[in-house]
């Protein structure tokens, strides 16, 4: 809470220069409330530039990483030679290989059936004779007794939906016809089943759905070799990709599924580097010399400075030795530049070492990531404790200026009580005076005669 600034108002003709007197001391006792609120305005500046600063260390960090990963994984991408029969994705092959999809017979899709029969009504005509139905899923059978008021397609699609069988049942209706309401259970997944729903499965036995789809593998073969699965999407046939059957294709067709590595992947990963360095250059500029911001000789700044550093002069092993073999120069402003000329005409052997240099999340190039991220993170970064400690600070600074306003609002008080004690007696002094003036001209008058003008 701040403290009100007060106005002196007073009764004798010194009220202005009484007024002068209380707002010369609030003043001079506002004097440190006026650097605590400059300090605090000063902290929360500091806090916006750490965590801008902050923002870029991260970025960098995830670039370094970045450029990890894409190493480990040797740029490789997967692509098909018919996206629209089967598509790839690349899920962690370490090396190139090829791999040829043919007699693509059917896909996976999942069992649906249809009551055979339809019924008048969905809440009233009876499902079944007896009362009990089985629902056989795959290998499983589920027992069903329906009571009187639940023996309709309603009822039988509640039960139906409250085993958690893996199916879901609906009730459909054509709108036409004396029986337009059925019954449609589907199963939950793809794959080829069984799926029956047998009424009085104790008596004489008859399947209420139809057969019509009960479900289909996906079956083809990969490099002759003939597969089946349940679903479309294929990931425990190759390693390291995962594909997608979309559709049939003819028996003489294939399709080719290729793993390869992909320099512009790295190419791009570099350039995303050199944009997110360059960055943190120009943050980091703006904390140090002469004109540099409140940051300026923070222990943070220096040491992102020094990660800087042991970027830009890392040193590998192989031909690939360091940063300017792949085309990246350090310029005089400290920024770096990427010649993308020198990249692309690296042979494929360099390529390969420059995935050697770069290394892992955890090594090589890629492990300095580390130490942008002992910075950023956001909960036991080196940033983030210090952001807590301008937390600390500021908050011992409001308890400071709530103390200082009290204090002030304490002696405007009583600065003013004194002056109006003064004022209040210099303005009976002042009356006194008047009545004293009176008199002696008064006096003047009867012992001398009135004066002229």
């Amino acid at each position: 809470m701040s403290f009100t600034p007060l106005v002196f108002t007073g009764i004798s003709s010194y009220s202005a220069d009484f007024n002068t007197v209380l707002e010369r001391a609030v003043a001079i006792a506002s004097l440190p409330l006026t650097k605590l609120q400059n300090d605090t305005a000063d902290i929360l500046t500091k806090k916006t530039l750490l965590g801008s600063l902050t923002a870029s260390v991260a970025s960098l960090g995830s670039s370094i990483t970045a450029l990890g990963t894409v190493a480990t994984n040797k740029a490789i991408v997967a692509t098909s030679s018919n996206s629209s029969k089967v598509s790839a994705v690349y899920s962690g092959a370490t090396s190139s290989a090829t791999y040829t999809i043919s007699d693509i017979t059917s896909i996976a899709q999942a069992a649906a059936e249809t009551t055979v029969s339809g019924y008048a009504d969905s809440t009233a005509a009876p499902v079944s004779s007896t009362g009990t139905v089985k629902l056989v899923v795959g290998s499983e059978e589920y027992t069903i007794t329906l009571t009187p008021a639940t023996n309709n397609l309603v009822g039988l699609q509640a039960a139906i939906n409250d085993l958690d069988a893996g199916v879901s049942a609906s009730v459909i209706t054509t709108g036409t016809g004396l029986t337009p309401n059925y019954l449609s259970v589907t199963s939950d997944t793809f794959g080829a089943t069984t799926l029956q729903l047998i009424d009085d499965p104790a008596g004489i036995p008859v399947n209420l759905l139809t057969s019509a789809n009960q479900g289909s593998n996906a079956v083809f073969k990969v490099n002759g070799v003939s597969v089946s699965r349940s679903s479309n999407v294929v990931n425990n046939v190759v390693a390291g990709i995962t594909f997608t059957i979309l559709d049939t294709i003819d028996p003489a067709e294939t399709v080719t599924l290729s793993l390869q590595t992909n320099r512009t992947q790295l190419q791009s990963a570099i350039q995303d580097f050199t944009t997110k360095y360059n960055t943190l250059v120009t943050d980091v500029g703006t904390q140090i010399g002469p004109e540099a911001g409140l940051l300026s000789g923070d222990f943070l700044v220096r040491e992102i400075q020094n990660n800087l550093r042991q970027l830009i002069s890392y040193q590998g092993t192989g031909s690939i030795e360091n940063l300017s073999d792949l085309g990246i120069r350090v310029g005089t402003d400290g920024k770096i530049a990427f010649d993308t000329t020198v990249f692309t005409a690296l042979p494929d052997s360099a390529i390969s070492s420059a995935f050697d240099f770069f290394g892992s999340t955890s090594t090589g190039f890629g492990r300095l990531s580390a130490t942008f991220t002992q910075i950023s993170d956001p909960v036991s970064g080196l940033a983030k404790l210090q952001q807590d400690n301008y937390d600390l600070a500021d908050a011992r600074i409001q308890d400071s200026i709530e103390e200082l306003n009290d204090r002030i609002t304490d002696l405007q008080a009583s600065v003013t009580a004194r002056l109006q004690a003064a004022d209040a007696l210099l303005a009976q002094l002042d009356a006194q005076q008047q009545i004293l003036i009176a008199s002696l001209e008064a006096l003047s008058i009867v012992s001398y005669g009135r004066r002229e003008g």
